[in-house]
């Protein structure tokens, strides 16, 4: 009879095969759980920006201003608990900017209740317009219907309202995208026609989440984002 052949291996190896196994496999550069984490890259700022009532823990990470997400664990109540967004300053009136685009790809969850969407201010802080890009669960925009249009690539139900401090035009994709791209500067012209504003200037450019829950922890990624103008 020949005897069974024993492997044996160090026990030190067998500790450190695990160490690496239970590694991610890459760290982000950066990520914070701070109510109001930031950091800045390639002309753009990062922001955690947990803004809202009740709200629960969140942490963002990234990898640059293009490719980062944020775990969210906000409970099932009402209200906007925050918005981590990635921001580019434009400051420029409308009639000197040729172009005003804007890139995005995202992976969200079928889970919870939030608004993939643009938050986009002009004069200061006196005009706010959001474009709704993509939704899920019971959310809604501020204000009342005004009309539906297709502007900027893609087609829209417009509402229109005040928070108290500033106007709000929100732009309601007519079904999610989840990847596209955005002609910022027809939506301004088309918001300028009407006369509901003037040749405002262009501030800051946001793209994130509105977060009004996200039980349990959620995960959402952006894997491209950037804004472009000229």
């Amino acid at each position: 009879m020949f005897s069974k052949l024993r492997l044996l291996i160090p026990v030190s190896v067998i500790v450190a095969l695990v160490t690496v196994l239970a590694q991610p496999a890459q760290a982000a550069v950066w990520s914070s759980s701070d109510q109001w984490g930031t950091w800045t890259n390639g002309g753009y700022t990062l922001y955690n920006n947990i803004w809202g009532s009740g709200a629960g823990p969140q942490t963002i990470w990234a990898n640059s201003y293009s490719d980062w997400g944020v775990w969210a664990n906000h409970p099932n109540t009402g209200g906007v608990k925050s918005y981590p967004n990635a921001t580019r300053n434009v400051n420029r009136r409308i009639s000197s900017l040729g172009s005003v685009t804007s890139r995005f790809d995202v992976s969200v969850p079928n889970a919870g209740a939030y608004a993939t969407a643009y938050d986009i201010w002009c004069d200061g802080h006196t005009y706010e317009i959001m474009l709704w890009m993509n939704k899920y669960g019971p959310v809604g925009p501020l204000g009342s219907y005004q009309t539906s249009t297709s502007v900027g690539g893609h087609s829209w139900d417009v509402y229109r309202g005040s928070n108290g401090s500033n106007q709000v035009f929100s732009f309601v994709r007519q079904g999610n995208a989840y990847a596209g791209t955005v002609d910022i500067k027809a939506v301004l012209t088309w918001l300028r026609d009407r006369n509901w504003f003037g040749d405002v200037t262009l501030g800051d450019v946001q793209f994130g989440y509105e977060i009004t829950s996200s039980s349990g922890g959620l995960d959402f990624h952006t894997r491209s984002f950037s804004v472009s103008a000229g």
